[in-house]
């Protein structure tokens, strides 16, 4: 079967995964995961993608982003892997691949999903085990949006500010939306869609969506996602 062309509808956010071929790990050191994001925060404002959050796993990544161009995703993506690429063979005296095939993406309804992706990425490093606290893994952006650190590259996406007045507020409240967690539909939702490349929102959203684009969004007709935890 034909691989479908990538969903990338510009305006509207989208959950994109990175994974090392194999699953074998793509960051030898701080380093490399440092140099990724300066390639990402480089690459990121010449393709015009809004990044909102990220997190750098031992062995792939995460982003939340918003394309302002169709080819804004794609573009930035190739561009960071090609170099990221070179950079890691170089360091490690290896040749071949990295990535595992291109990247995994979906395009998400804001306003049922978007927060939860946000929440869905920075628990990462905690569902892996690594630290016991979001705040306590350096590679992630919950730091900056529960303001322990300034990472002036991300862009706050207008459901964050809706979270709170001032600053001090928008942190709190996305810190106890950390805490709170998602539910474990959701998660699995995110993932599924995520890897699979259909969109993920409600019947209407996804209606609505097909007809801004000629490629088909969604397996089956989709049914309403569930409600996240209270």
């Amino acid at each position: 079967m034909a691989r479908l062309p990538r969903l990338t509808v510009p305006g509207y956010a989208h959950h994109l995964i990175q994974r090392g071929n194999n699953r074998q790990a793509i960051f030898a050191s701080d380093a490399d995961r440092q140099f990724l994001l300066d390639l990402l925060t480089e690459h990121a404002r010449q393709c015009e993608v809004a990044v909102h959050a990220y997190v750098l796993m031992d062995n792939h990544f995460h982003l939340l982003a918003t394309p302002a161009t169709a080819q804004g995703l794609a573009q930035m993506m190739q561009a960071v892997g090609r170099r990221y690429v070179r950079y890691f063979n170089d360091r490690q005296k290896r040749t071949g691949t990295l990535w595992e095939g291109r990247f995994k993406s979906s395009l998400i309804q804001s306003e049922r999903y978007l927060l939860a992706c946000m929440v869905y990425i920075d628990l990462n490093p905690l569902r892996a085990g690594m630290v016991a606290q979001p705040g306590d893994y350096r590679w992630s952006s919950y730091a900056h949006h529960t303001g322990q650190r300034l990472e002036p590259w991300l862009t706050p996406h207008p459901l964050y500010w809706e979270l709170g007045n001032t600053p001090f507020a928008r942190e709190i409240a996305y810190a106890n939306l950390v805490q709170a967690g998602i539910a474990s539909v959701q998660q699995a939702a995110l993932t599924d869609a995520t890897l699979r490349g259909w969109a993920l929102g409600e019947p209407e959203f996804v209606a609505d969506l097909q007809k801004r684009t000629v490629r088909r969004v969604s397996k089956t007709t989709a049914g309403r996602p569930p409600l996240a935890a209270k």
